[in-house]
């Protein structure tokens, strides 16, 4: 199971980025758990200073803006 994060203020893009990598992963049979992450001290942690940033098995991947479709399906190595 990969398990990301998803850093920001819970915006539309936010909210739009999680719903992305959930759609991705389940027309591809892929289990995830996606948390989105709204405290802004955990999000400076990871060192994202633009939401919405996109953390993979505790890894940055990606910040600012909503990431595009073969990006993420690139996460998933598809």
């Amino acid at each position: 199971m990969r398990k990301f994060k998803v850093l920001g203020s819970g915006c539309a893009k936010c909210t739009n980025t999680a719903k992305l990598i959930e759609k991705i992963a389940k027309d591809n049979g892929i289990e995830v758990f996606v948390e989105k992450v709204t405290d802004l001290e955990t999000i400076m942690n990871y060192g994202v200073m633009s939401t919405p940033g996109v953390v993979m098995d505790e890894k940055v991947v990606h910040s600012g803006g909503v990431p595009a479709t073969e990006s993420i399906k690139k996460w998933f190595d598809l």
